[in-house]
């Protein structure tokens, strides 16, 4: 990550936090421009009070609410910024690229684009010398994966020191007639989240190279099935090596009063929550 540099700019993003009842927290990502305000169930906030401010600074809305200000990270970014299609959770992502075992300058492809969840991890991850080549079928989603990358990127260079790295090619194109484009490239890792993988594999597995990974998201064991019976009837030279599920549990800690008025802890879990709750 590059080293931030310092205040608020206009043109980057912030995000409020607002704490809400029952421990709960409401994250409001905002777009800072000098004259725009920011609205939250506590009051408003003019970005002019945020702008010049050091992140990590609790200011207080028209309403008398206790906003904490900062930078975004990117799994909150993607949580929040527009999407079309559902997005690759983040928790999701991570389990993705561990699997993989992508390293900064690795050449990735990437189908469909969506909401362009996965290709900014991509991009972090293979880094300024690598290349992400990032496939889409339908147009709504290649721009708007291409304007939530464009986005993210100029936020960053202005709120950090360097730049963030123009590494991803988003393509609109079905990957299953790119067999031409494939054949001038090599691939260290691929990862397919589309509805049917299945017509990737025989155009993709010639570009991967010996002992690459292909990693597959899918939403049921009945993809998984047909994507496994697939590669077993057109023998396909994939092996399959693990099916995993991720399961992410999150906790709550909180005071609590015993009988005789002593503080303890009171610890609760809470449910899997994949995303938070809307606005």
């Amino acid at each position: 990550a590059g080293l931030s540099a310092g205040p608020f700019r206009a043109g980057e993003l912030a995000l409020a936090e607002v704490r809400r009842k029952h421990n709960t927290t409401l994250k409001l990502l905002c777009w800072l421009a000098a004259e725009a305000v920011l609205a939250s169930p506590g009051g408003v906030l003019p970005h002019r009070d945020i702008i010049g401010q050091l992140p990590g600074q609790v200011l207080r809305a028209s309403g008398g609410a206790r906003l904490l200000l900062r930078r975004p990270s990117l799994d909150e970014y993607v949580l929040l910024m527009p999407r079309g299609p559902t997005i690759a959770y983040p928790k999701d992502i991570s389990a993705l690229l561990m699997m993989m075992d992508i390293h900064p300058g690795d050449t990735v492809l990437e189908t469909g684009s969506g909401s362009g969840a996965m290709s900014l991890f991509l991009s972090r991850a293979v880094g300024p010398k690598g290349r992400v080549l990032s496939y889409e079928i339908r147009d709504d989603h290649h721009s708007l994966a291409k304007k939530n990358y464009r986005r993210w990127r100029s936020a960053w260079e202005i709120g950090h020191m360097d730049e963030w790295p123009d590494n991803v090619e988003f393509i609109l194109k079905d990957i299953s007639t790119a067999a031409a484009d494939m054949k001038s490239v090599t691939l260290d890792a691929v990862v397919l989240d589309m509805l049917n993988p299945q017509c990737a594999l025989p155009v993709v597995h010639p570009s991967l190279k010996q002992g690459g990974v292909c990693a597959v998201y899918l939403a049921n064991i009945t993809q998984v099935i047909d994507l496994l019976d697939r590669i077993r009837s057109c023998k396909l030279p994939f092996l399959c090596e693990r099916i995993i599920e991720v399961t992410h549990r999150s906790w709550s800690v909180l005071p609590a009063k015993l009988k005789h008025w002593k503080s303890s802890q009171m610890v609760e879990t809470q449910e899997n929550i994949e995303e938070p709750p809307q606005n």
